[in-house]
This record gives structure tokens, C-alpha cells and sequence, in this order.
């Protein structure tokens, strides 16, 4: 069974076509993920781990790196 980071992971690699980056790299300061992307993670999240993302949360401390991804996440209940 893959964990939330090992999915998360996946899908940055897979979608945005990076493999080095470290798990507090923000995504948008190194330019891994722009606007749009952001879109996409939010869609990837609320199919993948069938959680609702309220404007509200759409923060960096929520989705900015692996980490805060991980840690939002853990926020809404899922391990």
C-alpha cells in the first residue's frame, strides 16, 4: 500500500515532469508548479484522496510543498 507522500510524489512527477525535488521544496519558488498546476493538484487531490478544498484552504502552508500537502491532508483525515 503507497502512502499520501508516495502518491503525491507520483503525481508531481508524472504530471509536471520534475523528479528532484526534496519534500519542503516549495513548489511555486522553484517553479515546479505555476498557476495552473496549482489547479490541477487541487483537482488531483479531491479525486485521488476524495477531500473537498475550500477557497479558504487554497494556501500555501496547505499546498505548497510535499510536506504541507502531507500535513493538510493529515488536517482532513487522511493518513
Amino acid at each position: 500500500m503507497t502512502t499520501a507522500r508516495e502518491r503525491l510524489r507520483l503525481f508531481i512527477t508524472d504530471t509536471f515532469f520534475v523528479d528532484d525535488f526534496g519534500d519542503s521544496d516549495s513548489f511555486l519558488r522553484t517553479r515546479i508548479i505555476d498557476s495552473t498546476g496549482m489547479m490541477e493538484l487541487v483537482a488531483f487531490l479531491e479525486t485521488d484522496f476524495r477531500v473537498k478544498v475550500a477557497d479558504a484552504e487554497l494556501l500555501p502552508e496547505n499546498l505548497d510543498s510535499v510536506e504541507n500537502l502531507v500535513g493538510f491532508l493529515k488536517k482532513k483525515g487522511v493518513q
